[in-house]
């Protein structure tokens, strides 16, 4: 099985630009979560740091992933920088991280105005439960200063963009 997901609307609710819309595919392997990104490439500048791990990653251009549990405030988000930085948080409570900047099989390909990535995450690493009861939510980050945009999958509840929100992502048809 997998699920489709595209950052179509802005963190408020309202409709994304046609243009700068991701698309995320999820899919259950043995090897555990597989993630496909295909999303317009907006040129942001690179990290700083060397590809691979990369703390702050949410701070540039970047396609996030969250899978959370069905009933505890247990999840994972994992973060897709086009120029092959990623960064994966497990969490238990909102914005409680219990491990940080794990390794990740990830790599990415910028290809004139879109780039791809494909990622997977091992199974260990993922929200206790059946993949079919766990919510999920992808978001697209880019842009700088006034101009800097916040698109999600799911429609949140929140007065300033704001992600970690797991009891409002979608429900996963994993």
């Amino acid at each position: 099985m997998s699920q489709s997901l595209q950052t179509s609307l802005l963190w408020d609710g309202c409709a994304a630009r046609r243009g700068e819309i991701a698309s995320v595919v999820l899919a259950m392997t043995g090897d555990g979560l597989v993630i496909e990104v295909d999303a317009p490439f907006h040129d942001d500048p690179a990290p700083g740091a060397a590809i691979g791990p990369s703390w702050k990653l949410w701070e540039h251009e970047v396609v996030e992933v969250f899978v959370a549990a069905a009933t505890a405030p247990v999840y994972v988000e994992v973060e897709l920088g086009p120029h092959g930085h990623h960064l994966v948080l497990r969490l238990e409570g909102i914005r409680k991280d219990v491990a940080r900047c794990l390794p990740l099989d990830f790599s990415a390909t910028i290809d004139g105005m879109r780039w791809r990535g494909r990622a997977v995450v091992p199974a260990g690493w993922l929200p206790p439960g059946a993949p079919s009861s766990w919510r999920v939510n992808a978001t697209a980050i880019h842009g700088r200063g006034d101009a800097r945009r916040f698109l999600t999958a799911a429609r949140l509840m929140a007065p300033a963009p704001d992600f970690h929100r797991p009891d409002e992502f979608l429900a996963s048809r994993l």
